[in-house]
């Protein structure tokens, strides 16, 4: 399929925008939260593109497509009707087993990490590879092969990470890519760059500057309380920042100055309703990427190659490693992870808005064994007798899937993947498993954060050299 384009029939793809189309006039009708409509109009815009595309025209309503050759060529995939869709607002698809992560590889045009680049991070690093890398939680990758040969030529790198704090709320799935750049962070011993883009949320959210600021500075706690080394760590607000930093905007200008609107709403989908704040957001989000933007930490460097670790946030940096050679500087590489299901299964990404969708960082010892044994999606038998004849599915099990993210012995997971598979584990046996591993986990993450005070956050917050091996 050309640019790995959904591979559905134009007379599907035609249902599936009347359908949605149904869907947004509900939700608008019923006055749903701004983030769902918006969420379903991207969808939508999404579904109309893909049609055009097949079609070479534009949806009608009124007119459905005549049987075109396109739907034969389709091959035994048509019979996917949904295909996954991923952008930095909306994961979507229909498989209980979750995104189809090596279709999405050739749709982002990225690289399998594979177990020979495995292999050579750990050679490089003379460390075992994180559980994440073991067990292809992060499982793609632009350009890491050339970040491991500067550094193990003495070149130096920079690691980028970030978030969008949209609420106070985090849940362990928004851990998974500080957890694994912290690990990277010590077993590299490389600086690290955390942006928090309070600027973005207060566009697209109804917030107020002030309390974008504050989610920021609120989520800054729980990302400190990862454990990140404050001598090699610059966590910054874009409203804060960006105002004391000539070097971070001039090169947000000159990103801008380089992407055309036409780009932008290809990548993003964005129309002629959305605010101009929103259409030049992408440059703010990609300036990191260089590390003239940071001249406290880098001096005069324009040349230090940046790792970023992301995966829904793909749509930036592509844009980004497209202007980075047109502006005279390296393109950042990319380290990408499969998402976090939600407990009520792979189908969706949570959402900090449904409390029961996933287990929060506030979460007492008993919310959290409530949520699990109550929400916990599972793959197992409605009876025990068919449970202990057939075994469950691991492969929908949310239990499961939350054990492959946070127990660290192999051997064990993999002993808990059999018995559970061949019916010799319990759903409710697992489940204790999985509140087992959760509750002390969160409970140290609650103690740690209760240590961050507001000077720790300063601190962190502050432009300022950070202490790094390489000249």
């Amino acid at each position: 399929v050309p640019n790995g384009e959904p591979c559905a029939s134009p007379l599907e793809l035609f249902n599936s925008i009347a359908t949605q189309g149904e869907l947004v006039r509900s939700l608008k009708a019923g006055k749903a939260p701004k983030d769902e409509i918006d969420s379903a109009v991207k969808m939508l815009l999404f579904l109309k593109m893909s049609y055009k595309d097949a079609m070479g025209e534009d949806y009608k309503a009124d007119c459905p497509p005549r049987n075109t050759a396109s739907e034969s060529n389709c091959g035994s995939d048509a019979t996917e009707a949904e295909e996954d869709f991923v952008d930095p607002w909306t994961v979507q698809t229909s498989s209980a087993k979750g995104i189809d992560y090596d279709k999405l590889i050739v749709r982002f045009g990225s690289s399998k990490i594979d177990k020979e680049l495995i292999n050579r991070i750990e050679r490089a690093t003379g460390q075992r590879p994180h559980r994440f890398l073991r067990r292809g939680i992060f499982f793609s990758h632009r350009d890491m092969n050339q970040v491991l040969n500067a550094y193990e030529n003495k070149q130096p790198f920079y690691l980028y990470t970030g978030r969008g704090p949209s609420s106070e709320a985090m849940h362990v799935g928004h851990l998974i890519p500080f957890i694994f750049t912290k690990w990277l962070q010590d077993v590299f011993n490389v600086p690290l760059v955390i942006q928090m883009t309070d600027d973005e949320k207060y566009l697209w959210k109804d917030l107020t500057l002030d309390q974008a600021y504050g989610y920021a500075v609120e989520n800054a706690k729980d990302i400190i309380a990862c454990g990140f080394d404050i001598n090699k760590t610059f966590i910054f607000s874009d409203l804060d920042y960006m105002g004391t930093s000539p070097g971070f905007y001039k090169n947000v200008v000159k990103i801008q100055k380089h992407v055309t609107f036409n780009q932008v709403k290809g990548i993003f989908g964005f129309t002629d309703s959305d605010c101009i704040g929103k259409i030049s957001f992408p440059a703010i989000q990609a300036a990191p990427s260089f590390s003239s933007s940071f001249p406290q930490i880098f001096g005069d460097r324009t040349d230090i190659q940046c790792l970023i670790c992301a995966i829904d946030q793909d749509p930036y940096f592509r844009m980004t490693r497209d202007v980075a050679p047109r502006i005279g500087y390296p393109k950042p590489a990319l380290l990408h992870s499969t998402f976090f299901p939600a407990l009520q299964g792979a189908q969706t990404k949570m959402s900090a808005s449904d409390p029961n969708s996933s287990i929060f960082l506030i979460d007492t010892a008993k919310q959290i064994k409530t949520k699990v044994n109550k929400h916990a999606f599972s793959g197992g038998r409605d009876t025990i007798e068919e449970h202990r004849q057939f075994g469950g599915n691991c492969d929908v099990d949310v239990s499961f899937m939350y054990l492959t993210f946070f127990l660290e012995d192999d051997d064990k997971l993999e002993q808990i993947r059999k018995d559970y598979t061949s019916g010799a584990m319990l759903t409710g046996e697992l489940k204790k498993m999985l509140i087992d591993v959760l509750q002390p986990l969160i409970a140290e993450h609650q103690a740690r954060r209760k240590e961050v005070t507001d000077e720790i956050v300063r601190e962190f917050m502050t432009p300022r050299k950070l202490s790094f091996d390489f000249q």
